[in-house]
């Protein structure tokens, strides 16, 4: 489907992939589009939703300067999926639960982490340079990690929210495993202490924004270089943690299923996160805030909900979006409203056929709180194609 609105009256037109957009959402896009430096247009994808300033969803191409607001607090959050040579065949309730619980033992969720960062200082060590290069320039960073290895003992850990760890099986009954997770504790650190720069540095200069969410860095100015030198470092670590847990998966399941080989390239791809690109005659900054890249041939994960399908996709290459498609289902109401909407029982019933958490202390992800994914991928037809579509039949969340 093509684009279905295009927002004008600010500095640049807001092409938005869907009718389903509140008008607080509209607001934030607007915001955006009014800033000088915004390039061209503001793409939103058909899962667009509120933001911290920035529309989750949204694509921004930026001239010489950069939002991290609008890149968010979890630098390089993303997904990785893996297809397996099993099948459902190989599957029973029983060593499904042993599956599950193993995972659980292995991975660590929500604010839990491994006890000892031994336990994986190879995925860790490449790290610990680059980490002291942005901490010596700026020591008070430590004061916010409170304790330095924290960050090493969080890698190959979950986190909570909406991250989550799945085993689903495709339309020929393989076996997938795909995980959401990003730069956990140390990447949120790292975001919010540079977005408190930004918002001094508008003090400063007396910059009038639309919202204080909205607080900016350009090139040249103090701290640009070494925002762009943290976001990279945290993209890195996040994209390493989402392989750390891969592995710590996939061992899990070995110790209860048959050997099992990896049959398909593992697709591993950032949807918080900033890149150098060039776009309608220009080389920009282009931060995706819940988008993934979708250049023509590139591989992308779309998840739904706990209870929806997810889909394993295949880039258009559509410049209209910055080659850009969604992340995801998309929520269609806050956590709280979720809450105060939806009932255990109700859980229960919308996760039918999943082994997962059904108590209260998950009700905010209950599938009926996002959009249906069905739509959103019609809605961007002309983003991606489908290679493969995904039902969990394991579902773990922080």
């Amino acid at each position: 489907m093509p684009i279905q609105q295009v927002l004008l009256d600010q500095n640049v037109p807001v092409k938005i992939w869907t009718n389903d957009v509140e008008e607080r959402s509209k607001e934030q896009l607007k915001n955006i589009a009014s800033l000088p430096f915004i390039h061209h247009h503001i793409a939103a994808m058909p899962d667009v939703h509120v933001g911290l300033g920035a529309t989750i969803g949204s694509v921004i191409a930026t001239n010489n300067a950069i939002i991290p607001a609008a890149v968010g607090v979890d630098l390089g959050c993303g997904m990785v999926a893996a297809r397996l040579s099993l099948t459902t065949n190989e599957l029973d309730e029983n060593n499904l639960k042993k599956v599950f619980n193993q995972i659980n033992r292995d991975v660590p969720v929500g604010r839990s982490q491994h006890s000892d960062e031994r336990i994986l200082i190879n995925a860790v060590q490449p790290f610990v340079s680059g980490l002291q290069t942005i901490t010596d320039k700026h020591p008070a960073l430590l004061k916010i990690f409170k304790k330095f290895n924290t960050w090493m003992n969080q890698m190959g850990t979950l986190g909570g929210g909406n991250h989550f760890i799945e085993v689903c099986f495709d339309e020929t009954q393989n076996i997938w495993i795909m995980l959401h997770s990003g730069s956990r504790g140390i990447g949120n650190g790292l975001a919010d202490y540079f977005i408190q720069l930004a918002r001094k540095d508008m003090e400063r200069w007396m910059i009038q924004l639309p919202d204080r969410d909205l607080a900016y860095l350009t090139e040249g100015s103090e701290y640009f270089d070494d925002y762009v030198a943290a976001v990279h470092w945290a993209q890195e670590y996040a994209m390493q943690n989402r392989q750390s847990m891969m592995d710590l998966v996939l061992g899990a399941l070995a110790r209860h299923l048959q050997s099992f080989t990896v049959t398909t390239e593992v697709v591993n791809c950032h949807h918080n996160y900033i890149a150098k690109e060039h776009h309608f005659g220009a080389d920009v900054w282009v931060t995706r805030k819940g988008a993934i890249r979708a250049r023509k041939g590139d591989l992308g994960i779309i998840p739904g909900s706990m209870g929806a399908k997810s889909y394993i996709v295949r880039g258009l290459g559509n410049e209209e979006s910055f080659h850009s498609s969604a992340h995801g289902a998309g929520r269609k109401m806050s956590r709280s409203a979720a809450e105060k909407q939806f009932s255990q029982t109700d859980l229960i019933e919308q996760t039918e056929g999943v082994m997962c958490r059904k108590d209260k202390g998950v009700i905010d992800e209950i599938p009926g709180a996002y959009k249906n994914i069905d739509q959103v991928m019609a809605n961007q037809s002309d983003l991606t194609e489908i290679l493969h579509s995904l039902k969990q039949i394991i579902c773990i969340k922080g």
